[in-house]
């Protein structure tokens, strides 16, 4: 199939490009500085040219251009717009969402059925793209995902901050009152891989079923032969899992053996 991706640079990105790309797809990487997000026919023509039959929408500002209102722009205008042309061109469409449309108010675990509440900044501006995405298209699939455990040197995963913040810090504070959503990027790009396929809804993806932010910084500092110095605290009491039993469950535990059952 014909694949295009918004977002191809990003922690997610770099890893799922490769992973559609190895199962036999053709994947176009949207880029933004040659099909503007503000402009509609560039992205429809963008969209009928390459004959795009699957759009997948992970892209964040996380790189500043200057544009004016930059983040609402990107979160939910423009992904407004992509839900647009994909129901017009019959597209699939997937919108990568996260976890952060919850906010620590609240108490999880979260089920699909659980109203989202995030009130300001990034949360907010996903929440509200979901959606307007179910309002444009209802064929549309959007998924929320939690924090992402890979290596990539200076991307947004677990593993990156923990090393920055031992680096900078010389000790990570973890709390064993937050139950993160998370899952490694290995088993989040499977699943990504297979939205397309599935009926258009909310989902949800998260490998966490009962670990602590403490529990799961150990662990990681083993499987990484890393040196952090740990320290447990209980200044954060959040759980933020996310449950959806449609989707398989791959345990943090099977990468990470040395986690308590």
């Amino acid at each position: 199939m014909k694949i295009a991706v918004t977002g191809s640079h990003g922690t997610v990105g770099t890893a799922l490009v490769p992973h559609l790309s190895s199962q036999g797809h053709e994947v176009i990487c949207w880029d933004r500085t040659a099909v503007p997000v503000s402009d509609y026919w560039a992205m429809e023509n963008f969209l009928r040219t390459n004959g795009v039959q699957v759009l997948y929408h992970l892209a964040v500002p996380s790189t500043p251009t200057g544009m004016t209102n930059e983040p609402w722009a990107v979160n939910y205008q423009w992904t407004s717009e992509l839900a647009w042309l994909c129901r017009v061109l019959q597209i699939r469409f997937v919108y990568i969402s996260t976890v952060m449309v919850f906010s620590s108010a609240l108490q999880g675990p979260f089920t699909i059925h659980t109203t989202p509440d995030a009130a300001d900044g990034y949360g907010l501006e996903k929440r509200l793209a979901e959606e307007r995405v179910f309002y444009q298209n209802p064929e549309a699939r959007v998924i929320r995902l939690g924090w992402q455990i890979g290596g990539t040197p200076g991307s947004n995963n677990m593993i990156d901050f923990l090393d920055k913040k031992f680096q900078t810090e010389g000790l990570v504070a973890c709390s064993t009152q937050w139950l993160p959503a998370c899952s490694f990027l290995e088993d989040t790009v499977v699943v990504l891989s297979q939205m397309p396929d599935r009926d258009a809804g909310l989902y949800q993806f998260d490998s966490n079923r009962r670990w602590n932010f403490y529990q799961i910084a150990f662990a990681l500092n083993k499987l990484t032969g890393k040196s952090w110095k740990i320290t447990a605290t209980d200044s954060f009491v959040f759980d933020q899992r996310m449950l959806d039993d449609r989707l398989a469950l791959v345990s943090l535990k099977t990468r990470l053996t040395s986690l308590k059952a």
